[in-house]
């Protein structure tokens, strides 16, 4: 058997990012920037006010209540210009209005008492130089970094480009990853079992793992136990997706049209690794007709030991491939404290219990306790679990004992 470290080590060796490409802003969501923005203009373009009210002279309102005359209004929209504010004048303003010219301050409607006729207005708080007035430029200038390289952009990343006028930008794609499930076993029509045959579930649950995890999952069907079936999966699959995953025929002394198939068309290593579960694993690559080395995962079949693979091993590689720095590509491991003993036994693995683990404030730490069974067969306790708690070998963690936890994408 091999380490956690090393057959991590070796999948990320055959992860490589995508070449960028240039895409619409709105398709760059969840991306990984390939180059650095740079602000061109300034945000607010124009000095315009925080607030409903009236744009004055603070000077005229030094002693309140003091009535000023009504020269104008300006709405958002509006230039302003035709607006001036003179001495014991004031003119009417709305959100996001530009400041007419000769006004150093705005006082809010709330502090006003407007006439009948909407002439004059009763100024009754005085007004700060510059009191509600956002300043051209207040948030971003010339020059400015609004997005650094190598930031996955969020909406707010993308609502300040669209501020500053970006319409596309350069990321690193994010992977097209296909699932392929195999097996005479297997049925996904909702149709009663057969003697022998077992529902797909791995399948479905991969691809919603993909998306939850913003990769583009692409759904490559059920294939038989056929040797030429897989072939032309696999194949199909290395020239549609960047990525393929499967499931089942990893493990020592398999006899399966998968190894079999991946053997002669890839260039695959198949591993037993120190944890429980997930031990079985095969990584490698197929050559795509266009000559992109495509990875290909091949993940335990038992549903459990999937979903776990999927975490350690998938998931990194997928984010590598995505652009991610090295930082980022395992994330959401906290330490917690152990509520409930959570039992094992020494057998030379890394164990990872599925657990609940709740944030608590009066002790400001995180807690966990099991979700339930551990077989790698117990799906009831996985969709129940919300973090993986990763147990040294050994025997049971007692209560108390601190443990590392992976959060896991919800």
């Amino acid at each position: 058997m091999i380490s956690l470290a090393e057959a991590l080590e070796f999948v990320l060796s055959g992860c490589l990012p995508a070449a960028p490409v240039r895409v619409p802003l709105a398709a760059a969501l969840g991306c990984i920037t390939a180059e650095e923005i740079m602000a061109n203009e300034q945000v607010p373009p124009f000095a315009n006010t925080a607030v409903d009210g009236y744009a004055v002279l603070a000077s005229d309102t030094a002693v309140v209540p003091v009535t000023l005359k009504v020269t104008g209004t300006v709405r958002a929209g509006m230039s302003g210009t035709d607006s001036p504010v003179g001495p014991r004048c004031a003119v009417r303003i709305m959100t996001g209005a530009p400041v007419p010219p000769g006004a150093n301050a705005i006082v809010m409607v709330e502090d006003t008492e407007g006439s009948p006729e909407g002439t004059s207005v009763v100024v009754t708080s005085s007004a700060g130089v510059m009191q509600h007035i956002r300043p051209a430029g207040d948030d971003v200038n010339p020059g400015d970094v609004v997005v650094a390289a190598g930031t996955r952009l969020t909406a707010g990343h993308l609502g300040v480009l669209a501020t500053v006028g970006v319409t596309a930008i350069s990321v690193i794609p994010k992977p097209k990853v296909g699932v392929i499930s195999t097996g005479d076993e297997l049925i996904d029509d909702g149709s009663a079992l057969a003697p022998g045959q077992i529902r797909d579930s791995n399948r479905l649950t991969l691809l919603k793992l993909l998306e939850a995890n913003g990769f583009e999952a692409i759904d490559l069907g059920l294939v038989r136990d056929d040797e030429q079936l897989i072939t032309t999966a696999m194949v199909e699959g290395a020239n549609r997706c960047d990525a393929i995953v499967t499931t089942g025929g990893v493990s020592m002394g398999d006899f399966d049209f998968v190894k079999v198939v991946l053997d002669r068309i890839g260039e695959m290593r198949w591993m037993q690794i120190a944890i429980r579960p997930a031990k079985p694993l095969a990584f490698g690559t197929i050559t795509s007709a266009g000559g992109t080395n495509v990875p290909v995962f091949g993940l335990p079949g038992n549903p459990v030991s999937s979903m776990v693979s999927f975490e350690l091993f998938a998931k990194p590689g997928l984010r590598k491939m995505s652009g991610y720095a090295d930082s980022d590509l395992e994330t959401g491991i906290v330490t917690a404290v152990v509520d409930e003993a959570l039992r094992r036994r020494t057998d030379g693995k890394t164990h990872f219990a599925r657990v609940v683990c709740l944030w608590d404030t009066d002790t400001a730490s995180y807690r966990v306790k099991s979700s339930g069974a551990q077989g790698s067969h117990h799906m009831a306790a996985m969709a129940a679990a919300n973090a993986l708690a990763e147990l040294p070998d050994g025997d049971t963690v007692e209560v108390g004992a601190t443990v590392r936890v992976r959060l896991l994408q919800s």
